[in-house]
């Protein structure tokens, strides 16, 4: 059974038996909420996820395009491939790089 991890997100249809799963195990979740594209999936366990967004040029009073990349865990009980739209939730730092998790997947 999955519990509830104060989040508006599906939860998944299957159950693992990791510790670092926000559903089924013990990682809490808290903090930023963001969205973006999976571009890579080739480490064990982590997923790199980039995210687009707009940064006002107060000089030219316009917009210009950036983005960023981050790495988060994945949970067994959810699958990603690249090109997913994915919800992912800020956590306590899981190792040197990852401090976020897959909360949501919403297939490409």
């Amino acid at each position: 059974m999955a519990r509830n991890i104060g989040l508006n997100v599906a939860l998944p249809t299957q159950e693992c038996n990791e510790d670092d799963c926000p559903f089924h195990g013990t990682l809490p979740v808290r903090g930023q909420v963001i969205t973006g594209k999976v571009v890579s999936e080739k480490m064990k366990g982590t997923v790199v996820v980039e995210r687009e967004y707009l940064h006002f040029i107060r000089k030219y009073d316009r917009y210009e395009k950036r983005s960023s990349k981050l790495h988060a865990h994945i949970a067994p009980c959810l699958h990603v491939k690249v090109g997913d739209e994915v919800k992912v939730a800020e956590c306590r730092p899981l190792n040197k790089t990852t401090h976020f998790v897959v909360v949501e997947v919403k297939s490409a």
